[in-house]
């Protein structure tokens, strides 16, 4: 370990988080005093990513630990799921945290924005994991002697700030296309809702067994609109032969795509290569675990396939684009539970054929699903982008935070 944290720049010191911590333990039980509303760092709040939260102390029941502004949090229930939090500047009330936070305040050789993201580094993260006690994970907890044990980089203090100054404001950039990311989830949902159930033209409604929809269109069953075909058993025996077929399983098709990273090869005959050969324009909608859940296939590789928890939906004719669809199984089977089927892990729902097909769907014309499509896939568009964005913004932190601090590269090296 020692060697390790002492592969840094030659004006680097090495220090211990005890060394540096000088906040003494100290708890208090909240309920000796009712009244008081206390500034409470729990791990719900956290792990809802909220702010601390105001708590009056008849509220709190147990012993909690006295905190002082801009400590920093180790999660230790748990470690496996990171945890780190910086304890915010004083606000009038007193600030208490859950036990079951490591708290480190440093002295003035640290500053507490660098040692916030040195514990999410390398130097403190992946040696604190190993650092548990408890045979089931999920309570598993991080022995604190030991981790204020751990050896850390110290860098002269302006290289700290100056650190810290790059990784926030990564940091922000992320948490920007995260908020951008959520308002326009929740734009989307709000035109869903308009669109579904106003159209485009303002004409009348009419009530319908799927709610109310704009007077022009029809009402027509899945089977109407679709041929449905459901995929292929899966067996140990599908898989010995030569020419082995890519093909899709339930986990494969989310609400926001089909996902072909991950395809396992099971063999067809010739007979079932025709019956279960995906075209560009088919839906898949998943017969079980989370019911109802569709995408559209795009034709993203060129031979593939699906296994029997999926049904085929292929387009009898041309009066239903195939995305109108995808788009309206999202609306009625995630955001509003028309048809009331749902399935979770514990109360696993079922839908068969015999069920799926005299499910009603509203059909506007041809022109009017076009006009939809244009604003929903827009909004799709946006959120992809903005998606990509963050993924970018993410892969660039966790190099950074290496980098930085390893001292492999300095921020005066940083373009």
């Amino acid at each position: 370990m020692s060697e390790e944290v002492l592969e840094i720049p030659l004006d680097w010191e090495v220090i211990t988080l005890g060394e540096l911590n000088t906040l003494k333990s100290r708890t208090l039980l909240p309920e000796s005093f009712p009244e008081e509303i206390f500034e409470y760092y729990s791990i719900p709040d956290y792990q809802n990513g909220e702010l601390p939260g105001r708590v009056p102390g008849k509220s709190i029941a147990s012993a909690k630990l006295v905190l002082k502004p801009r400590s920093v949090l180790f999660g230790k229930l748990n470690p496996r799921v990171e945890k780190v939090w910086r304890v915010g500047p004083q606000s009038g009330l007193r600030q208490i945290g859950s036990t079951e936070w490591i708290p480190v305040l440093p002295d003035d050789r640290m500053d507490p924005d660098f040692l916030f993201f040195l514990q999410w580094s390398d130097h403190v993260m992946p040696k604190a994991k190993t650092m548990v006690s408890g045979s089931t994970p999920s309570r598993q907890r991080v022995d604190p002697t030991s981790f204020y044990k751990i050896r850390v980089p110290l860098p002269p203090l302006p290289e700290q700030r100056r650190i810290a100054h790059v990784l926030s404001t990564v940091q922000e950039a992320i948490a920007q296309q995260e908020k951008l990311i959520r308002t326009t989830t929740e734009l989307k949902q709000a035109l869903m809702q308009k669109l579904f159930t106003e159209g485009l033209r303002g004409e009348p409604l009419k009530e319908t067994e799927i709610g109310m929809v704009p007077e022009s269109w029809g009402i027509v069953s899945v089977g109407q609109l679709f041929y449905t075909q459901l995929g292929k058993m899966l067996s140990p025996k599908a898989r010995t032969g030569s020419e082995p077929k890519p093909y899709l399983r339930n986990k494969n098709v989310q609400w926001d795509g089909i996902d072909t990273d991950d395809l396992y090869l099971m063999d067809f005959d010739d007979r079932e290569m025709e019956k279960f050969r995906l075209e560009p324009g088919d839906l898949l909608v998943c017969e079980g675990g989370e019911v109802g859940r569709t995408a559209l296939w795009r034709g993203a590789i060129e031979e593939c396939y699906y296994q029997k928890a999926l049904h085929r939906l292929r387009p009898r004719d041309g009066s239903i684009r195939p995305a109108f669809m995808a788009y309206w199984m999202r609306y009625a089977f995630q955001m509003h539970n028309i048809y009331g089927v749902t399935g979770t892990r514990t109360t696993i729902a079922h839908l068969p054929e015999i069920k799926l097909t005299p499910l009603t769907v509203p059909l506007p014309s041809i022109e009017e699903q076009d006009k939809m499509l244009a604003v929903l896939e827009g909004t799709d568009e946006k959120l992809d982008h903005t998606r990509h964005k963050l993924i970018a913004l993410q892969a660039l932190f966790r190099t950074l935070l290496h980098e930085l601090m390893t001292g492999k590269v300095s921020v005066g090296e940083m373009n």
